[in-house]
């Protein structure tokens, strides 16, 4: 391919028509389901994938269909699906994946920005859903524009574009049913939902943690009570939800004690985390915005990357029963709930983990009190095949023509349960998972932005791939 015209038609898209379209995407309060009961009343999520497929429809690309797929009461989802060029010499069909669902907009975003309030300063694109992930499904057209562009080849490819992702895609299967048909000799899968650890060139991700999320409540009176009159006779709700939390969490080391969500490391993945360490020494703790003489909780960067990509952790993300500090009274409280998140590693059954969360945290429970455990939320992770010899040397040729530099494998601590689902379902393609998403995107929190450059450069190795995918022997 004829690489500057590759570039250049990366570059002019995204100036010209990539941005001013996202920048009105950011714009729509498109929550995933999960944050938003009333998803179907409020049309947001719909909303997101009309706008996307308005704009892609105007594109130039010959035979596209483009179709809005609704099953009853679940999510919708967009499928676009391009014919081969004339010069594709091989087959199969390559697919394509992002989604247009968002995380809540949460506070604190700083002075001059906004959840749903697009801005473009110094090279980033803010707003939520900027980076995680509406800038996907632009990426992936503007890649199949620019092989053509570029006397380049492409074989079939699917867009499918969900939105449901961030509440754990529970209606994708159900879609991928739907579309068996369509998708029956999918032979490489490119998903643009992860990123890496630098901008200097194209991360490859060679695993995902699953998860676990669950709300537990400890009930202990039927209604609060003075505590100066009942403390003493009745255990607080707080104290025994933490010694049920001391169950499966060891409280100094943060070690999860729950069995079926510890698993052998591979000794590849912690060759991996050794040598990310050894690329930039002593970077990783950089990139937190710890307070104070706050410390990280390991001094060797090998063992922080498998902590965040390997090993189960837990995260209290919310609670309920515990009032502001500063109207809180002197009561004792009937209740306390929280929302646990167990990150499971790659490989651990999350379902197995659920079950034995849930026996765990209600059995012999302190005092008698009341406990539940429920609103499960569940997600597989995945490990990645090793690349075919093809694919192999087409990363390193994209690396080497757009960034200058051979990609790097890295694990990643969140999930994206499409790929475990595509795994199963298609176990003789390839997969390749990257995209613009940086250390310091703040995807799922205040200020998340989009690296411009960096989502142009994603962009740009994408169509390489798209090209040599076409023209594998």
């Amino acid at each position: 391919m004829d690489h500057d015209a590759l570039t250049g038609t990366v570059a002019t898209t995204w100036s010209a028509d990539v941005l001013p379209s996202l920048s009105a995407l950011i714009g729509i309060p498109a929550l995933s389901p999960a944050y938003d009961g009333a998803w179907q009343e409020h049309g947001h999520l719909l909303t997101a994938v009309h706008h996307f497929r308005d704009w892609l429809t105007a594109r130039a690309l010959p035979g596209t269909r483009c179709d809005v797929v609704e099953l009853p009461g679940r999510s919708p989802v967009l499928v676009v699906d391009t014919p081969a060029t004339p010069g594709a010499s091989a087959g199969g069909t390559v697919l394509l994946y992002g989604h247009l669902d968002k995380q809540p907009p949460v506070s604190d975003w700083s002075e001059g920005l906004g959840p749903w309030q697009p801005v473009l300063r110094d090279g980033r694109l803010y707003g939520r859903g900027s980076v995680d992930d509406g800038y996907a499904g632009y990426a992936a057209t503007t890649a199949l524009e620019a092989v053509r562009a570029a006397g380049g080849a492409h074989t079939r490819t699917v867009l499918l574009l969900e939105t449901g992702e961030e509440s754990g895609s529970p209606d994708l299967p159900a879609y991928l049913d739907q579309l068996a048909d369509r998708l029956h000799d999918v032979s490489l899968v490119i998903s643009l939902d992860a990123g890496g650890g630098d901008y200097a060139r194209m991360w490859l991700t060679s695993s995902l943690r699953g998860a676990v999320q669950a709300t537990v409540t400890v009930r202990v009176l039927e209604t609060a009570m003075h505590s100066g009159l009942v403390s003493g006779i009745v255990p607080s709700s707080f104290r025994i939800m933490r010694r049920l939390l001391d169950r499966v969490e060891d409280p100094v080391t943060g070690e999860v004690l729950v069995p079926a969500m510890r698993v052998p490391i591979p000794p590849e993945r912690v060759a991996d985390a050794r040598a990310l360490a050894a690329l930039e020494p002593g970077v990783l703790p950089e990139r937190y915005p710890l307070v104070a003489g706050m410390r990280h909780a390991s001094d060797d960067d090998v063992e922080l990357i498998l902590n965040s990509t390997w090993r189960p952790t837990l995260s209290v993300t919310g609670a309920a029963g515990l009032p502001d500090p500063a109207v809180a009274g002197a009561v004792l409280r009937a209740s306390t709930s929280l929302r646990l998140s167990f990150r499971l590693p790659p490989t651990a059954d999350p379902e197995a983990a659920r079950a034995e969360l849930a026996q765990i945290l209600t059995t012999d429970v302190p005092y008698g009190a009341q406990v539940e455990v429920d609103d499960f939320m569940t997600i597989s992770g995945w490990h990645a095949p090793t690349p075919a010899p093809w694919l192999a040397t087409a990363l390193e040729h994209a690396g080497e023509r757009v960034f200058g530099a051979a990609p790097r494998s890295m694990g990643l601590g969140g999930g994206i349960p499409f790929m475990e689902m595509l795994g199963r379902r298609y176990p003789r393609a390839q997969f390749v998972v990257t995209g613009a998403v940086g250390a310091d995107s703040n995807m799922h929190v205040a200020d998340e932005w989009l690296n411009i450059r960096f989502a142009e450069q994603i962009t740009a190795s994408v169509a390489y791939l798209l090209d040599a995918h076409a023209r594998r022997s």
